[in-house]
């Protein structure tokens, strides 16, 4: 069986958000039961020396869009600890002029442009290579064209005759939403494919609507997120769709690569440490106070939060609640870039505060650190379709603080279940968020209970090696 990946950003190489991880993870658990080929843009900000990503003999294209050429060139190296092939699609005008996986300000049309190009490139350099997919497997809107192409360009090409498609959503909020003219730019059949039934939506062009009419199979990133989709609150607008689609619709929840976040072996810490050896979970505290200019105290807990500074992330929250957090028994760590009103929330914060620091920006250096030293882990999120911050987190030993929505709410077993491993708060309010601080805060001072809940929460299995069962069978049942 050969599945082909496609996707914007793929871990290590170029990573903005999960997906990356996502990308770069499962593969290397159905390696053993699948042949398989992973193609992503070759961004400006990808080491190509440091990953030893060479050209391709002969691997320059042409290829039209609108009446306009484009060359293309093909680079390839192995994903890191595998024998798995990862192309590169390396276009001047696009992609390697950006030292962004998603430069910010870009205009809509061109980010249209930009993924439309990469996802036809996908297409004719797979058939180059005679990669001859029994699966295509994409990923957010990125590459919502695939689906669309397949069943309209190339729905009488003998070469793609016998190839399925598997859409994955990651993010529902971000659909690919532009004007029709983008399908003469695609040189996409229209008469196919801009219908209700197809990619129109409202009046434009919806890439994500498209995947999900013309997909195989259509993949939730947890399954509480795969039904909270098709309800108005979190459907985007694209709910009814959904719900057309439900018999095709899956909910599989994302795993974390352990090999990569390990407490025991990451090289980013200050001291390693596992569930057994949890004193030494203090020095790498030590260090996060140290970084931040805070006052280490053993007994007066730190909380984490390290995400996308975007509306989804529950920032609001925190400015609800922002007076009554400085005055808590407890030191916050901010770690993210986005929003500008957001990021300039937390510098406020930051400079008018004894307790609260942030760092504007993201290094995954300091990231994990901040994963070992925390003692808790806040994701007051507005949605969140899985999330991987949170199975990190438990995995570090600092216990998520998270509302319970979508994936959150299938990874967190709240406090005070039998082997809980977090706390969580339902409604989308600052005054809830803040009564599960104040109750974790209250265990904290309960030594036994904190120490068994840091246990369990890393003793939690959250591994790829499960979930990817689940892709293998669903993969099995479409090529039959």
């Amino acid at each position: 069986m050969k599945i082909l990946f496609a996707s914007a950003e793929v871990a290590p190489f170029s990573k903005a958000g999960g997906l990356a991880d996502v990308v770069g993870s499962l593969p290397k658990y159905l390696e053993k039961d699948a042949e398989i080929a992973i193609f992503t843009p070759l961004h400006g900000c990808i080491d190509v020396n440091k990953y030893g990503i060479k050209e391709l003999e002969n691997s320059e294209m042409w290829l039209m869009f609108g009446n306009q050429g484009h060359k293309f060139r093909l680079f390839m190296c192995k994903l890191p600890d595998t024998d798995i092939n990862v192309f590169f699609v390396h276009n001047d005008w696009y992609f390697t002029c950006f030292k962004d996986v998603y430069p910010k300000w870009l205009d809509t049309r061109y980010e249209h442009e930009r993924y439309v190009a990469f996802s036809l490139a996908v297409m004719e350099y797979a058939k180059a290579l005679n990669f001859r997919a029994d699966v295509i497997h994409a990923n957010d809107w990125h590459t919502a064209m695939l689906p669309l192409y397949l069943h309209s360009n190339y729905k009488f090409d003998e070469f793609w005759s016998k190839t399925k498609s598997v859409f994955e959503i990651h993010n529902l909020a971000y659909q690919g939403v532009w004007f029709e003219d983008i399908l003469d730019f695609a040189n996409m059949r229209k008469d196919i494919v801009y219908n209700e039934w197809g990619c129109e939506h409202y009046g434009k062009v919806n890439w994500m609507k498209g995947a999900i009419n013309y997909a195989d199979k259509v993949i939730a990133v947890s399954p509480t997120y795969a039904r909270e989709i098709l309800t108005g609150e979190y459907g985007e607008g694209m709910d009814y769709t959904l719900r057309g689609a439900q018999h095709k619709l899956v909910g599989i929840l994302n795993g974390i690569d352990y090999s990569v976040f390990n407490p025991k072996k990451d090289k980013f810490i200050v001291k390693n440490y596992d569930a057994k050896s949890l004193q030494n979970k203090e020095e790498n505290k030590k260090a996060v106070c140290e970084f931040f200019g805070l006052k280490y105290n053993p007994n007066r807990p730190l909380i984490g939060f390290i995400s996308r500074l975007v509306e989804q992330k529950g920032i609001d929250l925190i400015r609800q609640v922002e007076n009554e957090l400085k005055g808590l028994e407890a030191d916050f760590v901010f770690l993210g870039s986005g929003s500008q009103d957001y990021e300039n929330l937390l510098i406020w914060l930051s400079n008018n505060s004894s307790n609260i620091r942030a760092y504007i920006g993201y290094k995954a250096e300091l990231a994990n650190q901040i994963y070992a030293g925390a003692d808790f882990f806040l994701m007051p999120s507005k949605f969140e379709p899985c999330g991987l911050s949170q199975l990190i987190a438990m995995h570090y030993g600092a216990l998520p603080v998270v509302r319970a929505t979508g994936g959150l709410e299938d990874t967190v077993t709240g406090y005070p279940l039998d082997n809980s491993t977090g706390f969580k708060f339902w409604r989308y309010d600052g005054w809830d968020m803040l009564q599960a601080i104040n109750c974790a805060l209250g265990v904290y001072k309960d030594k036994y209970t904190f120490n068994a809940m840091q246990k369990s929460a890393m003793e939690a299995d959250f591994s790829w090696a499960k979930s990817s069962e689940k892709y293998l069978a669903l993969y099995r049942e479409l090529v039959g």
